[in-house]
Formats: structure tokens, sequence, C-alpha cells
């Protein structure tokens, strides 16, 4: 099956001076199946309408606020629900598959099985719904070395754990490459291992999060025909900055993970 690669929108690839319909016309052409969004808010509907328009579907967006100050705080348990639960109504509505759900930094004094099961816990008051409604909660695996210093979720066998706690079937990872290759590397391995409960991928070149290229040192081609060899049949989102011309960063990219 091939893969179904997707872009980050509005503020990554998109230049000022090119309408949004052209811009997904110009993904379409390219072989992209999807866009996804980070926090689109008013513009939501005519994204989604875009990008129907023009074959692509919408495969993500995020699911409630705050990455620092996330699920592993039990005072925000109620907060992240009523969240979620919106979000999930509007994922239903406008057919996105997965919402984007964060950890939160670790908290002085929790260790991380205590963050872990309060996640667990936060994760279960809303799993059901999203069940109902056929929504992934993909929760981000993020770096804190670099980019996020204390996020928790900083570990893929810690992501899979928290997934095997919540045991359900709408509970899942977003493997963020990048994060991942900076944390851990030995990406092909913890694909395989994790891949069951991978509900998206994030892509970007380490170090210095930029394009797909051989100036970086992950080796995409390989990672992506891994991914497809374990019948991943889900979304694989570029979340790079490009170095120059955004469409043609896109264009390189789609190359290189369809190799």
């Amino acid at each position: 099956m091939p893969l179904k690669l997707c872009a980050v929108l509005p503020n990554f690839y998109r230049p000022e001076d090119l309408s949004l319909g052209d811009f997904c016309q110009i993904l379409s052409d390219m072989g992209y199946s999807a866009i996804e969004l980070m926090t689109p808010g008013d513009e939501l509907a005519s994204i989604v309408e875009a990008a129907r328009h023009h074959g692509l579907a919408v495969a993500s967006m995020i699911g409630h606020a705050s990455l620092a100050d996330g699920l592993n705080r039990a005072e925000n348990h109620e907060r992240i629900e009523a969240e979620l639960h919106a979000q999930i109504d509007l994922a239903a509505q406008y057919s996105i598959g997965g919402l984007i759900c964060f950890s939160g930094n670790r908290n002085p004094g929790q260790s991380d099985l205590e963050g872990m099961v309060t996640c667990a816990r936060g994760l279960r008051r809303i799993a059901p719904y999203a069940e109902e409604k056929g929504i992934n909660l993909n929760i981000e695996l993020l770096n804190s070395r670099i980019n996020h210093p204390g996020y928790q979720c900083d570990r893929v066998d810690w992501g899979v754990a928290l997934c095997e706690m919540v045991g359900s079937p709408r509970v899942r990872l977003l493997f963020d490459i990048y994060h991942m290759q900076i944390m851990e590397g030995d990406i092909v391995h913890a694909i395989r291992r994790s891949i069951r409960w991978v509900g998206h991928f994030h892509t970007a070149g380490v170090p210095g999060r930029q394009d797909l290229d051989d100036e970086q040192e992950l080796n995409y081609t390989g990672i992506c025909r891994a991914i497809q060899a374990t019948g991943y049949d889900l979304f694989i989102g570029h979340e790079f900055r490009p170095k120059g011309d955004p469409i043609e960063a896109l264009r390189q990219a789609y190359a290189v993970c369809t190799g």
C-alpha cells in the first residue's frame, strides 16, 4: 500500500502569495494525500473545503491547549477533557482522523510512572467518546533535550506503556521521527516495536529540523520503506522548516519518502 504523505498547514509551507486552493492543487499534483493542521481556529471550515476540493484529506489537528501543562497534572483533566470533547466533535464533523495530545512537562516530585498513571487517568475520561466518534487521540513523542526541555513523553517505550495502560484502540502515539532520533536513535527498530500503537508520524531532518536532504543524518527513504513494510495505513506528516523554496522542499521530501 502506498504511503500517505501530508504537509502541515497553515504556517509551514504555503508561500504568502499563493492561495490555499492553489497550494492544495500543487500538493495534490505532487502526490500528497492530505494536509495537517495545527490550530486552524475559525478558518477550519474553509481549509477543509479547499483541501477536499483538490482531493486532499485533513489528517490531524491539535486536540487541546498547552503542550507543557498537559495530561500529567490531574488538575488539568477537567479542562482537557472539555477541550478534547469539543475537538472530537469538530474532527468527526470534518472527517479529521486524529487529534494531537500532550503529556505535559515533568512535575517536581512526580516520577515518570506516576506521570504515566495520571496521563492514563485523564485519557480514560475521554477515550470512550473518541471511540464512539472514531477519532484517534495521538500522544506526541517529543525530545526533552533541545526543543522541549522537561517534556515527559520523550521515550518510545514510555509512550507505548501509556497507550497500553489506557487500553483504548483510539489512544495512540504521534511518533515524531525527528524528536526520537534526538532522544534515542535506532529509529527503524523503534518503529517496528511500537507500530501497533502509532496513529501518526512526523518527519524532519536531524539536526536542524529542516529538509529531508543529504545534509542531515536520517535515511528517510529507508525509514519510510520500513514503515510501509509494517502495513501502516495512516498518515506521515512533514513538519520540517524548509531551508529555501517550500514547494521544492516538499517535492524533494515526497521523492525521498517514496523512493
